[in-house]
């Protein structure tokens, strides 16, 4: 059973709110690539629509993390003010692979673990990819806010899998987002 924003997406349409979240979700990736610390109030603001979103569209993990990154936005704003405060952009740089290697372990386990508990516990649309998915996003967001080169990389590989899940869920405009996210990440890793 796939439970929908009202009945705009039993009608073909897509909901108010889902052409606000989209709006704002741009800003924030465009404001993102040119490094401004401004990215991260409309990337909240459009969370948190994408929060209340996946509740509606048995998406639970991609609901827990919407309101993650509320949270994250938060900080990421905090973060980058204090970088350009203190003179620039903030300090750009690579994580050492090391490092990669202990988070790709990390994405693995929190996936296997989490999808489990969506199976188990709740009726998730589609546990695996929801899990699998949160869990990149988690560390994308990580590297984006700390100003890793990287999380671009990751970001082309989540946004896929991410507008896959969220067509597979009749949010169309959602799905068209982050497939528009996918390249957006190409052009932030490429200017970064």
């Amino acid at each position: 059973c796939i439970r929908h924003e009202g009945d705009w997406a039993l009608r073909g349409m897509t909901s108010p709110l889902e052409g606000i979240t989209v709006a704002l979700g741009l800003v924030y990736v465009v404001l993102a690539v040119r490094r401004s610390r401004w990215c991260w109030v409309y990337g909240g603001a459009s969370s948190a629509g994408l929060a209340w979103l996946s509740v509606r569209s048995a998406l639970p993990l991609q609901a827990l993390l919407q309101a993650f990154y509320v949270a994250i936005a938060v900080y990421g704003f905090w973060r980058w003010s204090a970088d350009s405060d203190a003179g620039g952009h903030g300090k750009v740089g690579w994580w050492p692979w090391r490092w990669h290697l202990a988070a790709w372990i990390a994405v693995a386990m929190l996936t296997v673990v989490a999808s489990q508990g969506l199976v188990r516990y709740t009726q998730a649309a589609q546990p695996m990819l929801d899990a699998a998915c949160t869990a990149g996003s988690l560390l994308a967001t990580w590297l984006a806010a700390r100003a890793r080169i990287e999380n671009w990389l990751y970001w082309i590989v989540v946004d896929a899998a991410l507008g896959v899940l969220y067509a597979g869920q009749g949010l169309a405009l959602v799905a068209l987002l982050y497939f528009t996210y996918l390249v957006i990440a190409a052009i932030g890793f490429a200017s970064w």
